[in-house]
This record gives structure tokens, sequence and C-alpha cells, in this order.
């Protein structure tokens, strides 16, 4: 993968680059990772229209785009709130009860980010058919780009043919680039057992996605069987892989 320095944003890494399990290499300049682009400086703005991008896939829940000025650059928008069209607090809840019980984070994801995939399918499906359908680069972000943006490029790159463990390198790549912003965000919250569940939450194991996708193909044989559950047409299924690489 190849991190890319556009300023304003920390957690830009092309999906191009990496070696696929039959010997071939997804291609650059087709999909890109970000955290919230809309942080873009006017001099990000410009870097991002350098690599040509003609589509957002934009996965943030509907509130976290309230007061956004429209991107800098001449681009198509399309919004997919992947987790549904509001917080689900008492979902979010349950999901805090696990954490709290977990010493290992990575146990928390394993079990966290399938029930997500699980529970808001249709919704990761219509994210993915964005990709598929889009002429040229795609961005897909969400606020830090580390869990909704993991887990659709984690699926876009294992259904390109890319080992599950080179995903989870790239998965893990996340904790360090967003580094800069952690204390403050530790730091917004008085409780202490907020802060120690945030301190949890910065970590980005490579083990926690390579299980979830063992378990996602446990479960639908590959990510072709999980794309088609979720909505997807044959034809929009193979544009997803073409997209990384040749037919």
């Amino acid at each position: 993968m190849t991190t890319l320095l556009w300023e304003g944003c920390l957690n830009v890494r092309d999906l191009g680059g990496l070696p696929t399990e039959d010997g071939r290499v997804t291609q650059l300049r087709r999909v890109i990772r970000a955290d919230n682009v809309r942080l873009l400086t006017e001099r990000g703005w410009r870097a991002f229209a350098e690599h040509g991008v003609s589509r957002i896939v934009d996965l943030r829940w509907p509130f976290e785009l309230e007061g956004e000025s429209a991107p800098g650059a001449d681009v198509e928008v399309v919004h997919v709130s992947v987790m549904g069209d509001s917080v689900d607090t008492d979902y979010f809840a349950s999901l805090d009860a696990h954490l709290d019980t977990v010493t290992d984070v990575a146990d928390h994801y394993a079990w966290s980010y399938v029930d997500f995939l699980e529970r808001y399918r249709e919704r990761f499906g219509l994210a993915l058919a964005a990709v598929a359908d889009a002429d040229g680069t795609v961005v897909v972000h969400c606020t830090a780009g580390k869990d909704r943006t993991g887990l659709v490029s984690a699926l876009i790159l294992r259904h390109a043919g890319v080992a599950a463990d080179t995903i989870g390198a790239d998965y893990a790549l996340s904790e360090r680039n967003l580094m800069p912003r952690w204390d403050a965000w530790i730091a917004e919250r008085d409780d202490e057992i907020e802060r120690e569940r945030r301190r949890k939450l910065l970590r980005t194991p490579a083990t926690a996605m390579v299980h979830v996708l063992d378990e996602l193909e446990r479960r639908y044989g590959d990510v072709r069987g999980y794309l088609a559950a979720a909505g997807l047409a044959d034809a929009q299924v193979d544009a997803l892989r073409r997209r990384l690489v040749a037919a």
C-alpha cells in the first residue's frame, strides 16, 4: 500500500501496490482510503485533485456531515451511512459493555466488526456498489478512516485476492497514522471508564481484521458470497474486483 500525504488528513492510503495470492499486484489510483477529507487544506485538496478522484464514498452518519462546507474539488459525493441513519444508543451501549470485558481489543473487534457487517449488511452493500459503479478513482472515507473505512477497504482487498495477513497489516497502519489525534480524543472525556474505552479503541491490531475476514469467509464461503448477500448484482461484484485487478 502507498501512504499519501494529503495535508489536513492523517490516514490516507492507496489500496494499489499490494500483492495478490495469485501473483498479481493491485492497481494504483483506483481506490483510496482516508479519514475525513473535509479536513483537507487547500494544498490537500490540490493533492486530492491531482489523483484524478471522480467520486467520494462517504460512510458517515448524517449528523457527522452537519455544518460542513462543500468539497474543495470538483467531485461527486455519494453518502452511504453504513451504520444506520442514526446512532443506535442501546446497541452502542452493548458494544461498550463488551469492550469493557476484554483485555485484548482484537477480541472486541473480531466480534463487533463481524456484527456490523451482518447487522448493516445491505448498507455495506450499497457502499461497495458505489465503489464498483464509479468511473474513475474513488476515495472511501469516514471520520478516522479506521473502522467503517477499514471494513470496506478490507472487503475490497480480499475480493481482489489480497491475503488476509496483508490486509491486516494495512489495517494496523491506522493506529500509527492517527496517533497525533489520540491524546486530544482521550482528553475529551472526564470519565475514566470512557477514557479507558478510548485507549482500547485507538488500537488497530492486524489480527483483528484477519479474524474478521476468516469468520466472514466461514459464513459466506468468500467475499463474493457476502457481496451477493448484501445485494450487489453479479456485474457489480465483477466490476469491484476489476477495479483493483485485471480480469
